[in-house]
């Protein structure tokens, strides 16, 4: 990523302990840490929102595709993308029908 030699780090070293002193060294290094863990975290959960929004999209494409086609001739990529889906919709229905079905009628 950075292209960055032994040497290149050692003036970075020197000069990080010329500026802050043996004392806030180690500090300052573990606040870069934390704050580079932070970024990467960060990231990472950008990524993989993106990740799903675009499977959404991938699925909801595929759907608009199975409404236009006939259900019956659908290819296996469309067909796995239709059952994706009503597993879905019948996982997100699940948890309503139990609350309907707790309730005492009145």
């Amino acid at each position: 990523m950075f292209d960055i030699g032994f040497w290149e780090l050692m003036l970075i070293a020197l000069l990080g302990l010329l500026v802050l002193g043996p004392e806030r060294l180690p500090g300052a290094l573990r606040a870069m840490q934390r704050g580079i863990g932070t970024v990467r975290s960060y990231t990472s959960k950008v990524q993989a929102e993106l990740n799903h929004e675009l499977r959404i999209k991938e699925l909801h494409d595929h759907l608009q595709q199975a409404e236009r086609l006939d259900m019956d001739k659908l290819p296996p990529e469309l067909q796995r993308s239709v059952a994706e889906l009503k597993a879905a919709a019948s996982q997100v229905q699940r948890p309503y029908q139990k609350k309907t079905e707790d309730k005492p009628d009145e």
